[in-house]
């Protein structure tokens, strides 16, 4: 196979054109269309295409809450680690993940549910507006279903990627179903990648404004 000769500075750009030219005909609008590709961009993986799954102007509501200076509550320090912290902070946001705090591990011991659990509820204070970008663990998409059945917590949007088996086809359905704007990756695939890549397709767009 030939390789291609391209300046470094423009090996973003060709990918794009690539992901583009593979994606043929499949139909994308125009506000999905930069989230869905920075997803593929991020993972390789063009089923994205077909398996993002986007509440009513979703993608909209995403650069509104974060022009609006929406902080992004995470369950992983890899997440955290992929967003675009200097672009969010333009705006006024930053990232909180509260997974390997001592109080956390500390509740989830004594009462025997996951640390991503109770990052949630610790999240559940904070001040809005919110963005949720969860990627790894299922079982914090579903507490956080919970805590927004129950009003302690009303996200901007939740971004519900889980990747793995065990509940996480379930915990992004019931995210789906409980009337708060999402963008899920439907299925078992997903991850903090996924998840962080979100968030920076609403930044980049923001920023090149």
């Amino acid at each position: 196979m030939e390789i291609e000769k391209i300046a470094p500075a423009e090996i973003e750009a060709r990918s794009f054109e690539i992901i583009t030219e593979l994606l043929g005909d499949r139909q994308l609008s125009e506000q999905t269309a930069p989230i869905v590709k920075r997803v593929i961009h991020t993972t390789a993986d063009l089923e994205f295409a077909d398996t993002l799954y986007f509440s009513e102007d979703a993608a909209k509501r995403l650069t509104d809450a974060l022009a609006q200076g929406a902080d992004i509550v995470t369950d992983t320090q890899m997440a955290l680690a992929g967003i675009n912290k200097k672009a969010l902070a333009s705006f006024g946001g930053q990232v909180h993940c509260f997974i390997n705090d001592e109080d956390v591990a500390q509740q989830a011991k004594a009462r025997g549910i996951t640390r991503a659990s109770v990052s949630m509820e610790k999240a559940a204070s904070l001040p809005g507006p919110l963005i949720f970008a969860i990627g790894n663990a299922p079982t914090a998409l579903l507490r956080l279903e919970e805590l927004i059945r129950e009003g302690a917590v009303q996200p901007s949007l939740v971004i519900g990627a889980p990747v793995g088996f065990v509940n996480v086809i379930a915990s992004k359905e019931k995210i789906m179903a409980c009337g708060i704007p999402c963008i899920v990756a439907r299925g078992r695939k997903g991850g903090s990648n996924v998840a962080a890549a979100i968030v920076n397709a609403g930044l980049y767009q923001l920023t090149r404004k």
